[in-house]
């Protein structure tokens, strides 16, 4: 799956649950919602991509959750 292709279904997620008034919860959901339905080669393909390319293209809330639960 071509990167490009991840960042926006990532960025898909956060804006989901962007509008969630808990921040915290938001960000725990959008990794749990990427740990549940997202392939362990989805996970990693997304994981290489940022560490070329950095994590400009990911949202907040995505870069967020990415850090904190993981990557």
């Amino acid at each position: 799956m071509k990167p490009e292709h991840l960042v926006k279904m990532a960025n898909q997620i956060g804006a989901f649950f962007d509008a969630m008034p808990n921040r915290e919860q938001a960000v725990k959901d959008v990794a749990g919602h990427i740990r549940r339905s997202w392939e362990p080669r989805m996970i990693r393909a997304l994981h290489d991509h940022l560490a070329k390319a950095g994590d400009q293209e990911l949202s907040p809330i995505v870069r967020e959750a990415l850090a904190q639960h993981l990557i």
